[in-house]
């Protein structure tokens, strides 16, 4: 009975967004694919004719990935590539080998990232969190441009968090030296992504590409393990209200497929339909601060 009601529950809660479109002929590079939502994103965009590249620094677990959704999805045209988004220099490799390989690119899934985790610095001196989640996929963007451009109609979609809400970017300590708490830097980087997206939004949509922020609920995957007992407890006994993987990867699938005449570029989406960001991710200075701030830490320049 008690199950019952679980599932009833969730039915409830979740929504259940369905789309046939395909997407034959269009290429797709998802970030963090070898498991969560970037996997089943990449498999239901492969399901429905795309070629897929899964973007993971783990190789090993990249092509178990790709194996796995080829396995599952008949015809199902993925290959794994090595990314590591805490290493600038991994990034432009990966970059390379796209242009090298490829001739167009019409989404690009900034999905990849690290939540909570204990101090740490990217290979370039970031802090992990802001440097993996919010800098690592502002340059992996900023070096795919062109072939997003070339691409269009293209799209960009940056996977965020209702915990953005939370957020504060602190222009004074973005390493996090002076004060750094694994929340707080947490909610910092998802808070750039909202950001980000509404900045490269406006520079973009004259060039015919698209973008979208995505939050994709609260789902179980192996970004909490970082995250301390108390609130795993807590977490485990309330379960049956997490999004499976598959259902997480809804709202990233919805910004990927709908028609764009259907959606709001810069816009922030939640459970398949446009939802209200934080009032710190609508402020267009920090916007544009942070987009100046990001191009100058990275040594590029992107109008």
């Amino acid at each position: 009975m008690a199950c019952l009601q679980s599932l009833l529950l969730r039915s409830l809660i979740f929504s259940k967004w369905t789309s046939d479109v395909r997407l034959d002929g269009k290429t797709a590079i998802v970030t963090g694919a070898n498991t969560g939502i970037g996997k089943e994103t990449a498999k239901d965009l492969a399901s429905r004719g795309a070629r897929v590249i899964l973007a993971c620094r783990d190789m090993a677990k990249g092509e178990q990935a790709a194996r796995d959704i080829m396995k599952e999805v008949k015809g199902a045209k993925v290959v794994a590539r090595q990314l590591d988004l805490a290493d600038t220099k991994s990034i432009c490799q990966f970059a390379e080998n796209i242009y090298n390989t490829e001739k167009a690119l019409h989404y690009l899934i900034n999905n990849a990232g690290v939540a909570m985790c204990p101090y740490a610095k990217t290979v370039d001196g970031y802090e992990m969190q802001f440097g993996v989640n919010h800098l690592g996929h502002f340059f992996l963007t900023y070096l795919l441009l062109d072939l997003l451009k070339h691409s269009a109609p293209s799209r960009v979609i940056n996977v965020s968090s209702s915990a953005h809400a939370m957020g504060k970017i602190q222009f004074d300590d973005l390493s996090g030296e002076k004060n750094y708490h694994p929340v707080r830097a947490y909610a910092q980087s998802k808070l750039a992504n909202n950001l980000f997206t509404r900045e490269m939004a406006k520079r973009m949509e004259v060039l015919g590409v698209m973008v979208y922020a995505v939050d994709p609920g609260v789902v179980n995957t192996e970004i909490t393990r970082h995250i301390s007992w108390p609130i795993v407890g807590l977490v485990k006994t309330f379960s049956f209200l997490l999004k499976t993987s598959a259902e997480g990867a809804h709202t990233i699938i919805y910004c990927t497929v709908t028609p764009e005449n259907q959606l709001l570029t810069g816009g922030y989406y939640k459970d398949c339909a446009i939802a209200n960001s934080a009032r710190a991710a609508q402020d267009d200075g920090t916007a544009l601060k942070l987009w100046a701030v990001s191009c100058h830490l990275l040594g590029i320049r992107w109008r």
